[in-house]
């Protein structure tokens, strides 16, 4: 697939190369400083990866976009009137910006791409060449005058002094491109050596010198981003410069916001979790164990592990959620003495962490569960009706977790909940739709945001008055506290029967690759596992994406098989990013106003209810009533308030953004630029 979008690439850059600049119409510089630039982008889509990529990044952060995809026959022709018009008597640029799959998509002579020349030269638009190979119509020298053209796993590139001064300051300076397998090619593209109007922002080591990879190339009158490598929207590369893509392309002002997000919940504190049993493999004391009776085992942390809990935060400065069970530790302290060191440490250090409700002795709160057949399924009356769990009875389990903390002086936010197994929210195949009685019990207590899992559910979505809030499920699996166990469950899940293992992913090949051969259960946690999940875990932080991970207790034990991975998503990415763009480690509640605010901007974007454009330094937002913008800003820009005007948004990343809306006695937001 990369080869021949190279070689199509190939052929249209050639044909670029020889494409005569387009003289300007009537507008000037002046008259394009007194047009009406609207906040929108235009994407000209080939189908390609790299268009694709770029694309999901608009979309994820907020950013409106029309698309063209070239291979339509229906498909608008970009001409001078689509491009532009006149609003008021003021002449309008219809797009921010253009995002091409290559310097020209469209072949020689073409009179589409004439018309986005003399529009890009006439307003002062943008254009990002996606991917593209190095050459002069580029700015850059072939790759045979001191380039490279390959295989690009594994190269460590870095940010320039241009690109950290530029649309890449948020970085550290590295950027590395994955190699994830030797066995598979991940990333390819072109090096090249800056000619004239050429300014590198991204180069590697290629000989004794330097060559590029991304880069500004001014001519004409016009500014490109020239991309030379392929690459799609989950690859670290991209994800580490997607955010100064669209800062560069939109001139650093734009509709949308990003963040880096993390979050980590820690499952049933205070409760123990059952343990895998790597004879029988299952675990003994859950559901389908065959052969487990009397063999139950379970993993529960320490007062010990709690003291490291609390120190490694701190040397990490990041704060966990603790997410409790207070009836289940009652209970386990009845049937060991009566005394529990783990609650006394973790009641003494309850300031260092954030808490949150997870039911009082963690039941399954949907519908009564038969659990002598395999799987379970729900139980139903003489009449063929789901019995539930009551409404009462749900209610209690919030209620009085609530108030044990409340007597140990723990801070709860009481709008946040997370059920047992996120129980209560539908579960396919046995419970297709929620639990008739949670909606009413979560109102009872004041709950408005409930946990939900991401794998099953990614989408927010209401339950009564409530809202989900999906969470992501870490590979760290609750049922063991070694190493040594994670290896053996990961083994018995991602091998074939051949090597000893379930056979779920011979069963499953859509969703589940099996190992070629099981890991080591001595090394394998820490050498195989540990870097995967860790790389998924960063995936989502790069993605500006708000879902909380959760974990377990369990994890917190024994031999705390969550640090590791923690360590290395908080370690790499501190690593890739500077200061200006730290980790936001939110709330639970602040991730559901965050997923709603997100939701209903969408619909006002897709209902066609935004209003968004530049005229000079002055910008004017407007959305439909009850709708806050996403709007990210240069450092200096001010917000206008019926008297006077307040600094903007807050800094993130070399520049100020936030969601807004108008002032009290406003109809719109009202930004001014800095000069």
């Amino acid at each position: 697939m990369v080869n021949k979008n190279r070689m199509n690439r190939l052929a249209a850059a050639m044909a670029a190369a020889a494409l005569v600049s387009v003289a300007a119409p009537a507008a000037t510089a002046q008259a394009a400083t007194a047009a009406r630039i609207d906040l929108k982008v235009l994407v000209v889509d080939d189908g390609g990866s790299s268009v694709e990529a770029i694309t999901a990044e608009l979309r994820d952060t907020g950013v409106p976009y029309t698309r063209v995809q070239l291979g339509s026959s229906g498909r608008p022709v970009i001409d001078a009137g689509f491009l532009s018009d006149t609003v008021d008597g003021r002449p309008r640029a219809k797009y921010q910006g253009v995002v091409l799959p290559n310097e020209n998509p469209f072949g020689e002579g073409s009179a589409e791409m004439a018309a986005l020349t003399a529009y890009e030269t006439a307003y002062g638009i943008r254009q990002v060449d996606a991917y593209t190979w190095a050459h002069p119509g580029v700015g850059l020298e072939y790759t045979d005058n001191g380039g490279y053209s390959g295989q690009l796993d594994g190269t460590r590139a870095a940010v320039t002094e241009a690109g950290k001064a530029g649309p890449f300051g948020y970085l550290g300076g590295q950027v590395d491109f994955e190699d994830n397998s030797a066995l598979v090619p991940e990333s390819f593209g072109f090096m090249g050596r800056p000619r004239a109007g050429y300014t590198s922002y991204v180069d590697a080591p290629v000989g004794s010198g330097r060559a590029s990879l991304v880069g500004e190339y001014t001519h004409d009158g016009r500014s490109e981003l020239v991309v030379t490598f392929g690459y799609n929207q989950h690859q670290q590369q991209f994800r580490l410069l997607a955010r100064g893509i669209v800062d560069w392309l939109t001139q650093g002002v734009h509709l949308g916001q990003s963040r880096s997000y993390f979050a980590v919940h820690v499952d049933d504190v205070f409760a123990p979790d059952a343990r895998w049993n790597k004879e029988l493999n299952c675990t003994p004391g859950d559901y389908a164990c065959p052969g487990g009776e009397g063999k139950e085992s379970t993993i529960r942390m320490t007062a010990a592990d709690a003291v490291y809990a609390a120190q490694w935060q701190t040397s990490k400065n990041f704060k966990l959620d603790m997410l409790f069970n207070a009836g289940a530790g009652e209970e386990w302290k009845a049937e060991n003495g009566g005394t529990d060191a783990l609650t006394a440490q973790l009641v003494a250090d309850r300031a260092k962490y954030r808490w949150m409700n997870h039911t009082y002795t963690h039941p399954f709160l949907g519908c009564v569960q038969d659990t002598t057949t395999i799987p379970w399924t729900c139980v139903k009356n003489a009449q063929g009706a789901i019995q539930y769990m009551s409404r009462a009875e749900i209610s209690a389990q919030i209620r009085d977790n609530n108030n044990w903390a409340a007597l140990k002086g723990i801070t709860t936010d009481r709008t946040e909940l997370v059920t047992g197994e996120h129980s209560g929210l539908k579960t396919n195949p046995q419970q297709p739709q929620d639990n008739p009685n949670l909606a009413g019990a979560l109102a009872d207590n004041g709950v408005k945001w409930a946990g939900s899992d991401n794998s099953r559910e990614p989408a927010q979505r209401a339950v009564g008055a409530a809202l989900t809030v999906p969470r992501h499920p870490m590979n760290v699996y609750y049922n063991t506290g070694t190493n040594a166990e994670m290896a053996d469950e990961y083994n018995w899940i991602y091998t074939s029967r051949a090597h000893g293992g379930s056979g779920i992913c011979e069963d499953n090949p859509a969703t589940s690759t099996c190992l070629p051969a099981p890991v080591d259960t001595t090394t394998g946690y820490l050498d195989h596992i540990v870097p995967q999940e860790a790389r998924t875990a960063l995936r989502h932080v790069l993605a500006n994406d708000p879902r909380p991970h959760y974990v377990h207790q369990s994890n917190l034990a024994e031999d705390r098989t969550l640090y590791p991975v923690l360590n290395q998503v908080l370690d790499t990415y501190r690593s890739l990013y500077a200061p200006s763009a730290p980790i936001v480690n939110q709330t639970m509640k602040e991730a559901g106003v965050e997923f709603s605010r997100r939701a209903a901007w969408d619909k006002a974007l897709a209902e066609g209810k935004v209003t968004a454009y530049r005229i000079g330094t002055t910008v004017t937002v407007k959305a439909p009533s009850g709708v806050v913008a996403p709007v990210t800003a240069p450092n200096g820009t001010k917000k206008q308030l019926l008297l006077g005007t307040a600094d903007f948004g807050t800094a993130y990343a070399g520049t100020r953004s936030t969601w807004t809306g108008p002032e009290l006695l406003q109809s719109a937001v009202t930004l001014k630029l800095p000069s």
